[in-house]
């Protein structure tokens, strides 16, 4: 008996489900409604292949292909033999039941620890983070403090790095090694919900030496992904993807642009609207002139702490 293929789970779950599908759709729905059937892949993205099928069946057979693409952004696909809208209102009811199925039940703070205890542990930022609340923000006319504050805020520290003599000398020279961070975080990034989050990531971090939109759920579209890189190239803030597998495996899908220069006034309006910002700030202070970390930012956890929280959270990502 053949092994269920490729094509056996776009074909099956496209008909079954009943409604255009993004490559990445159709493999989830594939593992929810048993269409995946026997098929094994040790490939981390198996949707990729999914959509490489669609596309080239799509533009080598042109008008005689299987598979019709629906929409551009975010790409969907669909059987060119079904009537769409005849198959989409008698598959309603179970579309939604689906949808239901898949409502998150962690909260985008849930992902705080994991994005503290990444940011804390990797290489490129060696970073101390504290979340800034924004109800603890002063309030104001409505729209005047939107998007003024990140989600954390983060401080790389030199004192582990650099020889006492270094530093000292840094301090006569009036300058420092240390380096702030500004991160947004969401739960899922795609063409719905891309310029809204990364316009308040721009607008959240520009006082920081580097700002980050971060996300668990990362579109697998191409061609988001090419919208990414353009808005990356032209405004700067730096785009991480999270690992809840394996959090030290999380990865910096663009970098961020590196200011040198720290937007004093912004940080000072920030600190004055602020009371979690304000005692960032205060923390930095005390650190400085104890040149060692001894200040209270948020709890990293264990390493071998960080699998339990995730679980305990139920957080998961698109696989």
């Amino acid at each position: 008996m053949a092994r269920t293929s490729f094509w056996d789970i776009i074909e099956h779950t496209l008909e079954k489900v009943g409604t255009p599908l993004s490559a990445k759709e159709i493999w989830e729905r594939a593992n929810q409604l048993g269409t995946i059937g026997d098929f094994a892949t040790t490939g981390k993205t198996p949707w990729a292949t999914i959509a490489a099928y669609c596309y080239t069946d799509i533009n080598k057979n042109g008008d005689n292909s299987i598979i019709i693409q629906t929409s551009e952004r975010p790409a969907q696909f669909f059987l060119r033999r079904l009537d769409i809208q005849k198959v989409q209102k008698s598959r309603e009811p179970e579309v939604a039941n689906i949808e239901k199925s898949e409502t998150k039940r962690f909260s985008e703070r849930d992902l705080h620890p994991i994005l503290v205890a990444y940011a804390f542990g990797d290489n490129h930022f060696k970073a101390n983070l504290k979340t800034i609340f924004h109800e603890n923000s002063l309030k104001a006319t409505k729209g005047q403090n939107e998007w003024l504050h990140p989600d954390l805020v983060g401080a790389y520290f030199p004192f582990q790095d650099y020889k006492t003599e270094t530093l000292e000398l840094q301090n006569h020279l009036s300058i420092t090694s240390i380096k702030l961070f500004s991160f947004e975080l969401k739960i899922s990034l795609g063409f719905g919900n891309l310029r809204q989050s990364y316009f308040q990531a721009v607008s959240n971090s520009s006082w920081a030496n580097e700002g980050y939109l971060v996300t668990l759920n990362f579109d697998s579209d191409p061609s988001f992904k090419d919208e990414v890189r353009r808005l990356n190239n032209a405004f700067g803030v730096g785009v991480i993807k999270l690992n809840p597998e394996n959090i030290f495996e999380s990865e910096i899908l663009f970098p961020s642009k590196i200011t040198p220069e720290i937007d004093w006034d912004t940080v000072n309006r920030l600190a004055s609207e602020n009371t979690d910002f304000n005692t960032f700030l205060k923390l930095i202070t005390e650190d400085c002139k104890l040149s060692k970390v001894k200040s209270q930012y948020d709890n990293v956890l264990k390493i071998e702490e960080v699998p339990k929280y995730v679980k305990d959270k139920g957080i998961k990502g698109a696989m």
